[in-house]
């Protein structure tokens, strides 16, 4: 028994450290900086572009058959689940970037293969940031799952959280960083 915890434990290690150099960058969202106005969400009372940023990413762990990108604020005042602002699934593991635009909600820019899940706007497709007036700054996290599987088996209709369950269920490594958005 101890000899099968070590050996498990030395496997997620050495997976660890094959992720470990994955990474995902923006041109459009600097870690930690305030996301700008073409990326928030044009209702709710705010007056963006609604525009997805352009996203890259390299050195994914080896054994990644495809890309999940989860874009996620857990500042939202919903009662603790947060605001899923992104969902893209079965991005081909020969992707390594969403140029901006890409995340329209009728699918024609995003890349070949790729699906949007309905987020929290009750949509597919890139939702920007907009937090209630007078709330502090909302953190936004954009999450890129490196997969073992080529395409995520969810059912029409599934959740985003569904979905990320699903994608953690089959991730082997994850890149992020965080932007910030208040008014």
């Amino acid at each position: 028994m101890r000899k099968s915890i070590l050996a498990l434990s030395l496997l997620a290690t050495a997976q660890y450290a094959l992720a470990a150099d994955f990474s995902l960058d923006s041109p459009d969202v600097k870690p930690g900086a305030t996301i700008k106005p073409e990326q928030v969400f044009d209702g709710f009372g705010c007056t963006g572009n609604n525009i997805s940023p352009a996203l890259s990413w390299k050195d994914p762990p080896k054994g990644t058959k495809s890309f999940a990108l989860l874009v996620h604020d857990p500042d939202a005042p919903t009662g603790g689940s947060g605001w899923w602002h992104w969902v893209v699934i079965d991005i081909p593991a020969t992707t390594y970037a969403l140029p901006a635009g890409a995340g329209k909600a009728d699918g024609s820019a995003m890349v070949a293969g790729a699906t949007q899940i309905a987020t929290d706007f009750g949509a597919p497709g890139w939702g920007g940031p907009c937090p209630p007036v007078g709330d502090k700054a909302h953190r936004y996290n954009f999450t890129l799952y490196a997969l073992k599987t080529e395409k995520l088996e969810v059912p029409a209709g599934a959740t985003a959280a569904l979905v990320g369950y699903m994608v953690n269920a089959n991730s082997i490594g994850k890149a992020k960083f965080t932007g910030v958005f208040g008014r």
